[in-house]
């Protein structure tokens, strides 16, 4: 038998995770979208569902801890040939991220996918754009 592996454009630490359930404990269903600079660099924001308003150049990357996860479309563009790795560092979250005051904060680690890992991306991609 054959298995196969789907290479996640995101994924999390298990300490990430852990920061990921308690604060859905606290405020319900999350989703986090991926700063691209401005007021708090370029870390990953955790908002309440519906707080952040997710817009037509935002690009669905996956899902973290049962929280969708966005990045917008030219920050994709510039990342799509990696990996983004959620983890936490000690630290202040971002001004409106739901880490702030935790002690925490989410941080972007990120690996070059493989050659492999690109071209079973990129098959996937050209599966979910053909029509049905």
């Amino acid at each position: 038998m054959t298995t196969i592996v789907k290479t996640a454009r995101v994924i999390a630490t298990q300490a990430a995770l852990d920061l990921i359930a308690r604060l859905r404990k606290e405020h319900g269903d999350l989703l986090f979208h991926q700063s691209g600079g401005c007021c708090d660099g370029s870390a990953p924001m955790c908002y309440p569902q519906g707080e952040f308003l997710v817009g037509d150049g935002d690009v669905l990357l996956g899902e973290i801890g049962g929280a969708p996860f966005y990045i917008g479309a030219a920050q994709f563009d510039y990342w799509k040939h990696t990996q983004l790795v959620i983890d936490v560092v000690p630290g202040q979250g971002g001004m409106f991220s739901l880490d702030n005051g935790t002690g925490l904060r989410f941080l972007t680690r990120s690996r070059l996918f493989s050659d492999a890992e690109l071209a079973q991306l990129t098959a996937g991609a050209a599966v979910a754009d053909s029509p049905a």
